[in-house]
């Protein structure tokens, strides 16, 4: 065992402490090329992390940079930056420690490079661009250990590849790299594992004591939840009722408009003043450090937030943390509980707040699982090529290089492992010429071989493009929010481009919180005045649009086979029951499709719990094929769990639509003159430096990128069909935004089981289908009129009727057939 110097054991005995078991050990195994730890919340991980570093640091001479913290968060790394520098101060050790994030002024950039603190905090892309430059190898030169924090958060994302790349550069610089993972929430350790170490080195893995059960429920409501919607404004009183009875709550939501929605209704309901405030990635920096600040300061009784504090900041006093909205995964609900009780050894105390009726049945699901300790996750493909492309182009960026090294530095990565020298040698006669179809362009000519065999920049002044725009992330085209006559203030955040397109002078929509007109449209940004006496507009924030995860779907199928649902509220066990009654629940291994006629249209429900894109993408592939078998479909929805189709005619045998090799020849006829993969290959040619967003004289604005994207890509599918772009963007397309893995993992596993069932009306299951928003009609179909408003009789019809509330305040509910 490594003993701690006498200052550090005197540093814990001051503090009441003593160390961990995981971070002695972390620190006895200090010597492993890769180490993961997973520890829960409040566990002291990050300590673990760094013990090894500050104790070589405390006890050696070290010149430069000793130790590289990676952090998904900007706001995480400041975080860390402030408790790592408590101990050090107070132990009086000669130790700096800065961070680096695109926050982070230019002239400490410069300094940083040429003189490296002893610990430096960043972010995957400040690390890109940092292996980007010619003096990489000099700033890099004494780096003994990378410390990846909540690493299971980057491994779900091209950010994780992209890390994963530059660690395999920054190993070729220093062999003996220690590489380090800390996280708290993993459902494959091995997984990650394989993910941190040098391919095909083995990684440790160390699992602290993962401490007490976190204490978690459903809030109880005198009001039932609606039958559809995502904002959950039924539960306002009782979530107020819980911000005064804790210390600081966390309020979560799945997307930054809800978010919006939420923090207006609840400040509106405010009546005792309670100071809360609202975080997420779309306000102003400056407002969201406003609000970090007050949150450690412990000012604020309640936030309102989405993913932007899902990650491991220290937030104070945190006591209670309220989901609002169904998780859809299991591993972020676990995530997000342990914001509350930062402390180990105390258990987490965390509410779900289901937005609609069928969310109850998945929050019952999801609490069942985090009690189970199952987690869910999808296994990751192989690494991304649109991300090598950009890795490719910045090895070239910091000076020449040699093919057969770089291609042995990027299969050490684990999710490159399998990568072909074929499909190495595609991206880089990517980055060399373009691809056929654009050889003949200068512009796409950026690298040449050298007669010694080594590739160069064509034109050193390039370099300079490419880092400009390094990256992964692809937000939504967004524009500055200003006060009118405020143009030298700070903005009051930014919306989406599209947004507003939509805006004429006098429409209000939410912003931080609070209310503001449209005034107009003033050099790319958006003039807004105070308005507080409007009801908004919403601001179409892209924010985070979750899907529900395959386990989870399957937890709430088999929930359905039970013979009573003792856990579920009296209102929603009915509703089930009915739906028994008079139809049927879906049954694991079989696809439940129903079909009946409502308001002179003919109805089909398919239950293929394949995700909201994937039932999207459903909806999209069954009225295509609808429309071959002259079934005339007028238009569907979709949700989690289901789409409804509604047209003239009835279906009346299913099983030809479901033929998988159909629907896949379709879905390549569809996908290849959509927007969809427009949007695809807009961000894939983006991150793989086909198309710059940042210039040196400025930014292009969403809609020039666009048209410059959609030229490119109708270019290349007439003139260059198998163009590497074209086939990136299929591949991502598939994988993300249409998810037909989803559509193929439904196909194997109900096998051609379909249970069929010919109705005389609306089920109750399929009721809340009708209020479901984002209707998409088929070309050609008339009109669907509106059928939010007719909520009463539509639940009437389906068998559903509420009657005055019981007397203890529970809404039940009664059969109307």
């Amino acid at each position: 065992m490594r003993a701690l110097p006498p200052d550090f054991t005197d540093w814990f005995t001051t503090k009441g402490w003593s160390i961990h078991p995981h971070q002695q050990a972390m620190l006895d195994r200090a010597d492993a090329p890769a180490l993961l730890l997973i520890a829960p919340t409040g566990g002291g991980k990050t300590l673990a992390g760094f013990l090894p570093t500050l104790v070589d640091l405390a006890q050696g001479d070290h010149d430069g940079l000793h130790t590289l913290y990676i952090s998904p968060l900007k706001a995480l790394a400041a975080d860390i930056k402030r408790n790592l520098t408590t101990p050090v101060t107070e132990m009086g050790l000669p130790i700096r420690i800065e961070d680096r994030t695109g926050d982070t002024p230019a002239s400490r950039k410069r300094r940083q490079r040429a003189d490296p603190p002893h610990i430096l905090l960043t972010t995957p892309e400040s690390l890109a661009l940092l292996t980007s430059y010619e003096d990489a190898p000099r700033m890099f030169s004494g780096l003994k250990r990378v410390v990846v924090d909540e690493i299971h958060a980057l491994a779900e994302s091209k950010r994780g590849d992209q890390l994963m790349l530059a660690l395999s550069r920054l190993q070729a610089m220093c062999p003996d790299l220690k590489r380090v993972g800390l996280s708290a929430t993993v459902e494959d350790p091995q997984a990650i594992a394989r993910q941190l170490a040098r391919h095909p080195d083995p990684c440790e893995i160390l699992l602290a004591d993962p401490g007490p059960a976190p204490d978690i429920s459903m809030l109880t409501t005198e009001e039932a939840p609606p039958w559809s919607g995502g904002g959950a404004a039924y539960a306002i009183p009782a979530v107020l009722a819980e911000v005064r009875k804790h210390k600081t709550t966390l309020i979560f939501h799945n997307t930054r408009a809800q978010a919006e929605i939420f923090f207006h209704n609840l400040w509106l309901a405010n009546d005792d003043a309670l100071p809360i405030g609202i975080h997420h990635g779309s306000l102003d920096r400056v407002q969201r450090e406003r609000v970090e600040g007050a949150m450690v300061r412990g000012d604020l009784r309640a936030i309102v937030c989405t993913g932007s504090l899902d990650l491991g900041i220290d937030w104070g006093d945190v006591d209670l943390v309220i989901q609002i909205g169904a998780p859809k995964n299991v591993k972020r609900l676990v995530q997000r509980i342990g914001r509350a009780n930062h402390r180990y050894n105390a258990p987490s105390k965390a509410l779900l707040v289901p937005a609609n009726r069928f969310e109850v049945v998945e929050c019952v699901a999801a609490l069942d699982a985090v009690l189970a300790g199952e987690l869910d996750g999808d296994p990751r493909g192989p690494g991304p090529r649109d991300v090598l492309c950009q890795h490719i182009l910045i090895a070239a960026a910091a000076g020449p290089f040699d093919a057969d090294a770089l291609y042995g530095q990027v299969t050490t990565v684990g999710a490159y492992a399998a990568l072909s020298r074929a499909q190495f040698d595609a991206c880089l006669d990517f980055c060399a010429t373009g691809g056929y179809a654009l050889r003949a362009y200068d512009k796409w000519k950026r690298l040449v071989l050298r007669p010694d065999g080594q590739w160069q920049l064509r034109d050193p002044r390039s370099a300079r493009d490419i880092r400009m725009n390094i990256g992964t992330i692809q937000d939504t085209d967004t524009l500055k929010v200003r006060l009118k006559r405020n143009r030298g203030g700070k903005p009051l955040g930014e919306i989406e481009e599209g947004f507003a397109a939509t805006l004429t002078p006098g429409d209000t929509f939410l912003i931080g919180g609070q209310i503001v007109r449209y005034e107009g449209l003033r050099e790319m940004t958006v003039e807004v005045s105070r308005n507080a006496a409007k009801k908004p507009k919403i601001a179409t924030f892209m924010g985070t649009k979750f899907a529900t995860s395959t386990q989870l779907s399957a937890r709430v199928v088999e929930m359905f086979q039970q013979d009573s649902w003792p856990d579920l509220p009296p209102h929603t066990s009915d509703w089930l029951g009915l739906q028994r009654k008079y139809s049927q629940l879906p049954r694991p291994g079989r696809l439940l499709i129903e079909s009946f006629p409502h308001d002179g249209r003919e109805q089909t429900v398919v239950y293929g719990f394949a995700g909201r894109n994937g039932q999207q993408t459903l909806g999209l592939l069954l009225t295509k094929r609808m429309e071959e078998m002259g079934l005339d479909p007028l238009g569907f929805v979709a949700t989690d769990y289901a789409t409804l189709i509604w047209g003239l005619d009835a279906v009346q045998d299913p099983a030809p639509l479901f033929d998988l090799d159909a629907l896949k020849d379709g879905l390549d006829t569809w996908l290849a003159g959509n927007a969809v993969m427009k949007r695809t290959f807009r961000a894939s040619a983006t991150i793989a430096g086909l198309i710059q967003r940042n210039t040196p004289s400025a930014r292009k604005t969403g809609r020039q990128a666009t048209f410059s994207s959609d030229i490119l890509y109708d270019t290349l599918q007439k003139y260059d069909p198998d163009h590497l772009m074209l086939d990136i963007t299929r591949q991502e397309a598939l994988r993300g935004l249409v998810d037909f893995g989803r559509i193929e993992e439904m196909a194997r596993r109900v096998k051609g089981r379909i249970d069929h069932l010919r109705l005389r009306r609306v089920s109750p299951l399929s009721a809340p289908m009708f209020l479901e928003m984002g209707r998409v009609p088929v070309k050609g179909a008339a009109e669907e009129r509106l059928l939010a408003e007719e909520a009463a009789r539509l639940m009437e019809q389906s068998g559903l009727s509420q009657i005055t509330p019981a007397a203890s305040g529970t809404p039940r509910w009664r059969a109307g057939h």
